[in-house]
């Protein structure tokens, strides 16, 4: 009989060592004879047999071939090694060796031959038990293929629980060739209590032998290869000084290793198959902490932070915890893993621990909001995805970082960090990983928001204040500014000095200094013109013309100019709005902390910032106009749309006529230092920088200012004053200033609030009718104003925007009578709110 020349046999066994060449081994270039097949597969109708030599061990030169199987090398020197990924894990699977059990060559063995010939595969054959257990003792086969249809020779099934009865066989796919059943009910289940995985019916076409090791490899084999894979994964485990917890998705305990033994005094067997709500709990943790834990990692997400948890003794033990969902089918949470690692410094304060623990659950990660967030003011940070991939991110990003040539302030900052952690302890190293995620993103300063489903309203404030719109062009274009500036009336051509107000308007404007000043019955007397008189009022006191170094009637012209370009018809935004920020800013200026700050100049920008940061503004808001694809956003590229025209019609009103230039007698460089600032503090009233400049401000001037205080350090003047009035905290100051003057309607007292409340929700759904009807993306859809609560609205907005705020801003500015009225109408709102009142006021008892 022919025999490909990579055979080597015995009466015991016959050892294939893989493929010589591709020609070498063509089926139709070896000898062949009549043989069952299909002669029109175009296949050999005999494959290649086994010679017998007559010897009856392993012949000596065999050994070589033994060599190269385990080297996993062919016969041609050449390595066939193929690449397989199993996770995250990048293993190199040898080819694979197949023991073939046929008590006598025939042609289903002839074609299993010639299959593991072709597809490249390490064969040995044997014709008896014993050297089949021989063999593979040896070897350790991915594949054996037993001979189940002639009982008469050997018993199929006694060898396939001998085969299981030694270890190696775990991950070993057993393969039992039947005869064709007579019926086709016949059962399997005898092969499977054996322990063979599959069986095959007896089918000598070669391409069927072929096809069928092909499906073998890369189904069973290949998942038994990633099995084995598992284990190193579970010595990890098994080794790690973390102790680690793994359970199902119903929160059913499944492994936990012997470190989360040794640390929390438990067995396994006491704890596998235990829901985890049976282990006792500490009583130490926050009350809502495992409400918030939950919350967040049952949608995917992975929490990490403090916690306290009950050793078997009794003690409780701190905890940095990080619990990971995975992911299995489906995108359906499988599992859930929970690395532990008690904290070094067991001396630490409950109080310090209090804190960590309140921190971690505001983090982004705890996907919860408080109602009056009065926690951290710094930035809430995005944990590392894996230890693995953001290692492998670091190293990549830092490659770049080296290769620059101008090193930026944040590369400084991350070379620093990089080089602290080659030489940091694990706990130290990690928490720097975590630094660096948090560096590495964009919105360094923004929170994130929960679920729609959790706080609508506040998404949609948020939405529409904190975002450019949708970018969806519309065929109904929102025109705006095409229009030629506002001119002055007639009846206001000739200005009114200050000493000609009418006695009525300078009554009202009597109590303008103090911050319960009544700006609704000043625009009442007014005619809606406030802006001007209270104008010249606020600019005389502060000297701005003698600054200006411009006559009064020049100022008073300016006046009249920017409040006729302001929108009366808006029913916010207009210039009783503009008015009442230039009274806060005035306001906020007389504050001994704010004067020892800011420079002459920095308050002439400051009142002239506030009289003008919304002039000519559409009573829409910035994702409305991108939207709707006016030309204001097309000029100013979608970002910040608003703020950059109020800006620029503010100088381009002021510098076009001599009667109204207050900048005209100014010198050249302090004209632009005073532009320079104007520009800068309009351009802070936009909303999608409001956590990056409360930050920087908590952060630059706060928080010094405070340690300087806590070290006793009050009484160093020149230190508190360097903190003060650097260039840079400076320009912090007057942004936080405008901020809050801007968005103080909540800090006014309770009637002065309703009445704002009331405009500015008149004005989203004057927004959002019109979004309806050009058929633009709704940006707010909460503002509808036969749903909407305006309670509601206001409560989210002083949540996210204004507690926070106006607590830094008191903390420097010393403002107890507006914290005050936030808490006040606070209550009020909250009050409402919970009898499910969507008005501005209770109905009449």
């Amino acid at each position: 009989m022919g025999c490909a020349s990579s055979i080597h046999i015995s009466d015991r066994v016959v050892y294939h060592s893989g493929k010589e060449s591709e020609d070498s081994h063509s089926p139709q270039q070896t000898n062949t004879t009549q043989h069952q097949g299909n002669p029109a597969s175009g296949l050999p109708l005999k494959p290649p047999s086994c010679k017998e030599s007559g010897q009856k061990k392993i012949p000596s030169d065999s050994g070589h071939n033994r060599k190269e199987q385990q080297s996993g090398e062919t016969t041609s020197g050449k390595t066939t090694l193929t690449e397989v990924q199993f996770g995250p894990m990048k293993l190199f699977k040898d080819p694979l060796q197949v023991l073939l059990v046929f008590a006598k060559e025939d042609s289903q063995s002839n074609g299993f031959c010639w299959a593991c010939e072709k597809a490249n595969y390490r064969c040995s054959m044997v014709r008896t038990p014993e050297y089949a257990l021989e063999c593979f003792s040896e070897k350790h086969h991915d594949l054996v293929i037993i001979d189940h249809r002639h009982s008469r020779h050997f018993d199929a099934e006694a060898l396939c629980r001998s085969f299981r009865a030694v270890n190696s066989s775990e991950n070993t796919v057993i393969v039992a060739v039947v005869k064709r059943p007579d019926r086709e009910e016949a059962s399997v289940m005898p092969l499977i209590n054996a322990g063979f995985n599959r069986r095959y019916v007896e089918n000598v076409n070669l391409m069927a032998c072929y096809n069928e090791l092909l499906q073998l490899e890369h189904g069973e084999v290949r998942a038994q290869f990633k099995l084995r894979a598992s284990n190193a994964i579970f010595t990890a485990l098994e080794q790690s000084q973390d102790a680690i917890e793994i359970t199902s998705e119903d929160q059913v305990i499944q492994y936990v290793n012997p470190a989360y033994e040794s640390i929390m005094g438990y067995q396994q067997g006491e704890l596998v198959g235990k829901e985890i709500i049976e282990v006792p709990k500490s009583e130490k943790n926050k009350p809502d902490l495992l409400e918030t834990i939950n919350s967040c990692i049952r949608k995917g997400k992975e929490w990490q932070g403090i916690y306290y948890a009950k050793k078997k003794n009794g003690d409780n033990i701190q905890q940095n915890v990080k619990i990971t969902p995975v992911i299995g089918q489906g995108g359906k949470i499988r599992h859930y893993v929970s690395i532990n690692r008690p904290l070094n410094d067991n001396n630490k304060s409950d109080k310090s621990a209090d804190r960590v623990q309140a921190e971690s659950q505001t983090d982004i990660q705890s996907c919860k909001h408080k109602d009056r967030r009065k926690g951290s003011l710094d930035v809430k940070s995005i944990t590392s995805r894996g230890s693995d991939a953001s290692s492998q991110r670091r190293h990549s990003s830092m490659a770049r970082i080296h290769s620059m040539t101008i090193e930026a302030p944040i590369t400084k900052v991350i070379n620093i960090i990089n080089q602290a952690q080659e030489s940091s302890p694990m706990p130290v190293a990690e928490a720097l990983d975590r630094v660096l995620e948090i560096l590495r993103t964009t919105e360094l300063y923004s929170p994130q928001l929960g679920t729609k489903d959790e706080d609508p309203h506040t998404s949609d404030l948020v939405g529409g204040l904190m975002t450019d719109g949708l970018r969806r062009m519309s065929g109904n274009e929102y025109i705006l500014a095409t229009k030629q500036p506002h001119h002055l009336p007639s009846h206001l051509a000739t200005p009114l000095s200050l000493n000609d107000i009418p006695p009525r308007i300078a009554q009202t404007m009597e109590s303008e200094d103090s911050w319960d000043f009544d700006i609704f019955s000043l625009e009442a007397a007014t005619m809606k013109r406030p802006l001007t008189f209270l104008g010249l009022k606020i600019f005389s006191r502060f000297g701005v013309c003698e600054f200006l170094n411009c006559p009064e009637a020049t100022l008073r012209s300016w006046l009249q100019v920017i409040e006729a370009n302001y929108h009366s018809s808006n029913s916010y935004h207009n210039s009783t709005h503009a008015a009442d920020v230039l009274h806060a800013t005035a306001y906020f200026l007389s504050k001994e902390r704010v004067k020892q700050s800011l420079d002459p100049i920095d308050e002439v920008a400051a009142l002239i910032a506030a009289t003008v940061h919304d002039i000519d503004h559409p009573g829409r808001t910035n994702s409305f106009l991108c939207n709707a694809g006016s030309e204001l956003a097309i000029l100013y590229n979608d970002t910040a749309v608003l703020e950059s025209h109020h800006a620029a019609l503010a100088f381009q009103l002021t510098t076009r006529d001599d009667k109204s230039n207050i900048f005209k007698h100014i010198e050249r460089n302090e004209y632009r230092s005073l532009r320079q600032a104007v520009i800068d503090m309009v351009l802070a009233t936009e909303m999608t920088k409001h956590f990056e400049h409360v930050n920087k401000f908590v952060n630059s001037i706060n928080k010094p200012l405070a340690a300087l205080e806590e070290n006793g350090g009050s009484s160093d003047e020149e230190t508190v004053k360097s903190v003060l009035t650097s260039p840079e905290n400076r320009i912090l100051v007057k942004r936080m200033l405008i901020k809050c003057a801007d968005i103080s309607n909540p800090c006014r007292p309770l009637e002065l609030c309703i009445e704002w409340a009331g405009r500015i929700s008149e004005e989203y759904f004057a927004q959002t009718d019109e979004e309806k009807r050009q058929g633009l993306p709704v940006v707010m859809p909460v503002f509808d104003r036969n749903t909407c609560s305006i309670p509601k609205s206001q409560i989210s907005f002083i949540d996210y925007f204004i507690t926070d705020m106006f607590d830094a801003w008191d903390a420097f500015a010393d403002l107890p009578n507006l914290m005050q009225h936030l808490d006040n109408n606070f209550k009020y709102w909250k009050g409402l709110d919970d009898r499910k009142l969507h008005t501005l006021r209770p109905p009449p008892e």
